[in-house]
């Protein structure tokens, strides 16, 4: 009862706060200077839009598509052509309820400025009826299509789609819409990364290649200029990799690889320019500001390295993050020194674009073929999704009538006033094609590889060959190295004379390639490259040098033992290059970490560390419960698990770094499940302690989201849910019944906000 009479005080005080701070609100915003009323958001025409925006000086909006033409666009791509295919995710979230989101109305339209005008004219329907459809990939004169939980491939016959090819059955399986894979990257080392996933995928021949790599991010992915990715999660602003993506996840002994989901960008600090109060937790104290608006990234999403060269020097290596539920996009400078890739926000207290249309939901940024930055603006006044969404957000849809119209989008792009930004054409001329590969657009170098491996152009071999020997655009010979690669062309004595290259991100590259290229013939010549002096003392290449051995081994494993012992003792506390050692011998730590215990006896150094850990992890996952079991016995709560709680928290329930803590041999998780109900059903928020260690951001996100308001979650369900956690892994603690939850419930009825571990103390 006391907790009843907290909570509605609170709300109480809120709302009160909340009136006064509209007052004070409609007397001022930072997108204008004519008072505006906040308590109201009225859809507006595109024009009217762009003029509620507020962008960095220099910069201006331009309309590239609107409705009717599209409706609830959620991501993109170019064609050769300048035509953009849009995803409509046309069912997402119809009402607060989510009823008639399993219905087959998304679609992949393509739109096509007709008259050069630099805006969509006509709108052609290439796929329809489709679920929830979420993320498209053009590649091999076709297009791959993510519609969970399926991953097809369809062959484009004149924009028709022609014969369908299931690539993945379980490419979204687990998670609900707001965690599920998405993202279908083509990146530079021609595979294709996702966010939301540990798969990555390539295309050979009529055969599709699915591999393991490392778990990345929530909503979006990009690459920088070498191909290392970046992405994040809703609380977070930036992460990345600091090296290549195909390396470091071969060892499921290793919970974390050093270099890989590293927190870019500290910063999670926004500056709306208008109240937020529709965001799902605006009620808690310190989720706004004392006006209002919010003070951190809640729905963080469509992060992109911006490479279009269009914006001028000073927005070279630069990141850009789109925050949907404070209408604005943020900018970040990054740097790199040594491994590392670090950044900071490029202004305080404002944004590089900020609007005071609470419809203007940017969801995914894309570099385009004439180096603008493209905005996919779902444009609609729902964006949180059934599963978390409290009572307190729904009133403020209600109140705010924020529910229809469904039909709206928006694309836009961004340029700078003194500049004009003209598409480069795409020619099927090969010496052209290999020109363009050194083009100051990143879009266009992507563009011009990927054409070249589509239309599996070997005419174009010679010119390749010729930017590989002579070369002196880095950029150029980057891209030239992975088109002969991917065409099969690429030969030993170029990647072995490319290790010698004077620069960095070259002789990075050529490490990077040697896995697709190594072979019986060739391991020798590799393996002795990567035992000379010059390269091992390269503390830049040392990390590269230990995962390759991972691809050594397999042909001469003296040879790889020899060049793993040669950096552990140059490098003996580097976790870098320890981790990167670890991480090619799963199942084998023990073993050597016995035979250089003489090298490096110190039990303090990194490299027996981080083997000690892998150790330990390894004894512990033996005495983990048989899941198949456990499936069978709670099968609501195995399901719940793998569609709520996986995503987060790992399949191993050990987490995942940057978004949650563990669940196996938890205090939380095996001891009062009253508690354990209490923050399931409301959330937990702010540092908790785990085992002894207290996590927080930006190890972890910030929030932990209930479920008590799903209406899609039954009491049963969560039930089972706990119980299956309860028993699983490592825990062995009772299991909950049903009128458990409902008891809690009861007990807990009017509360909205989500707990602090301080509450159970």
């Amino acid at each position: 009862m006391k907790l009843y009479i907290y909570t509605f005080l609170i709300l109480l005080v809120f709302s009160l706060y909340q009136c006064k701070s509209y007052k004070k609100a409609v007397q001022k915003t930072s997108a204008t200077e004519q008072p505006v009323d906040f308590s109201r958001s009225p859809i507006v025409s595109p024009q009217d839009a762009i003029g509620k925006m507020k962008v960095e000086d220099g910069f201006e909006v331009q309309l590239v598509a609107a409705e009717p033409l599209i409706s609830t666009p959620v991501a993109m791509s170019f064609d050769t052509k300048g035509r953009i295919w849009v995803v409509e995710m046309t069912g997402y979230m119809p009402d607060t309820l989510g009823r008639g989101e399993d219905l087959p109305s998304g679609k992949i339209v393509i739109l096509t400025d007709i008259n050069g005008d630099g805006v969509a004219d006509e709108r052609n329907v290439f796929l329809d009826s489709l679920v929830l459809p979420r993320a498209i990939c053009l590649i091999d004169n076709g297009i791959m299509v993510a519609e969970s939980p399926n991953l097809w491939f369809y062959e484009i016959n004149g924009d028709k789609p022609g014969k369908r090819t299931l690539v993945d059955a379980k490419y979204a399986v687990d998670g609900n819409v707001e965690h599920q894979p998405n993202g279908l990257l083509r990146a530079l080392d021609n595979w294709i990364y996702n966010a939301k996933s540990s798969k990555r995928y390539r295309k050979k021949g009529s055969k599709w290649i699915i591999e393991d790599t490392h778990f990345r991010g929530q909503w979006g992915i990009s690459q920088d200029n070498y191909g290392r990715l970046y992405y994040n999660d809703n609380s977070t602003n930036l992460v990345g990799d600091y090296f290549t993506p195909g390396f470091g996840a071969t060892n499921k002994n290793q919970r974390n690889v050093s270099g890989y989901s590293e927190r870019t960008v500290q910063d999670n600090r926004v500056y709306p320019a208008r109240p937020t109060p529709g965001i799902n937790r605006a009620y808690m104290p310190g989720i706004l500001d004392d006006s209002l608006r919010l003070k951190n990234f809640t729905a963080a999403c469509g992060p992109l390295i911006y490479r279009g060269a269009l914006f001028g020097a000073d927005y070279e290596f630069n990141a850009f993050v789109a925050e949907p539920s404070a209408n604005l996009i943020k900018r970040n400078i990054l740097n790199e020194n040594g491994y590392q890739v670090k950044g900071k926000q490029a202004y305080q207290g404002k944004e590089f674009l900020a609007s005071i249309d609470e419809r203007f939901r940017p969801v995914s940024l894309y570099d385009g073929p004439d180096g603008a930055l493209y905005v996919v603006d779902m444009y609609r006044g729902i964006i949180q999704h059934k599963t978390y969404a409290t009572p307190y957000l729904i009133d403020q849809i209600k109140k705010r009538d924020l529910t229809q119209p469904l039909n709206c989008g928006r694309i836009y792009k961004i340029v700078p006033k003194d500049k004009k930004a003209a598409a480069l054409k795409i020619t099927d001329d090969p010496k052209s094609l290999v020109a363009l590969l050194g083009n100051a657009n990143g879009f266009i170098r992507d563009q011009a590889q990927q054409y070249l491996l589509d239309q599996k152009n070997k005419a174009a071999i010679p010119y390749l060959k010729e930017v590989l020997s002579t070369g002196s655009n880095p950029l150029q010979v980057i891209h030239a190295l992975w088109v002969l690669e991917g065409l099969n062309a690429l030969q030993t004595h170029e990647v072995l004379t490319l290790l010698k290259n004077e620069t960095w991100s070259i002789r990075m590259q050529a490490l990077s390639v040697i896995p697709s290229v190594i072979n019986g013939s060739s391991y020798r010549s590799y393996a002795l490259a990567l035992q000379q002096d010059a390269l091992l003392n390269d503390e830049k290449a040392a990390p590269y040098i230990a995962y390759l051995t991972n691809f050594i081994k397999s042909y001469d494993d003296n040879a790889a033992k020899n060049i793993q012992l040669a950096l552990i003792s140059r490098y003996r506390d580097n976790n870098f290059v320890a981790d990167a050692v670890i991480s090619t011998m799963p199942y084998q730590e023990e073993a050597f970490k016995q035979s250089i215990a003489k090298l490096v006896p110190d039990t303090n150094l990194r490299i027996n560390k981080q083997l000690q850990r892998a150790i330990s992890n390894y004894k512990s996952t033996l005495k983990n419960k048989d899941p198949f079991v456990l499936a069978k016995q709670y099968p609501k709560g195995s399901a719940l698990f793998l569609s709520t709680c996986q995503t987060c928290h790992g399949p191993d329930g050990n987490g995942i770094k940057s978004l949650a803590p563990p669940l196996n041999k938890s205090e939380w998780v095996t001891g009062d499940k009253n508690n354990l109900i209490a923050i399931v059903l409301f959330g937990l928020t702010g540092p908790v302690k785990v085992n002894g260690h207290i996590y927080e951001a930006p190890e972890i996100s910030a929030d932990m989201p209930g479920i008590a308001h799903s209406e899609e979650i039954s009491d049963e369900d969560i039930a089972q849910l706990l119980s299956y956690i309860r028993a699983s892994w490592q825990n062995n603690a009772g299991k909950v019944d049903v009128k458990d939850v409902v008891g809690m419930r009861t007990k807990l009825k009017g509360r909205q906000k989500a707990f602090t571990a301080e509450e159970f103390k």
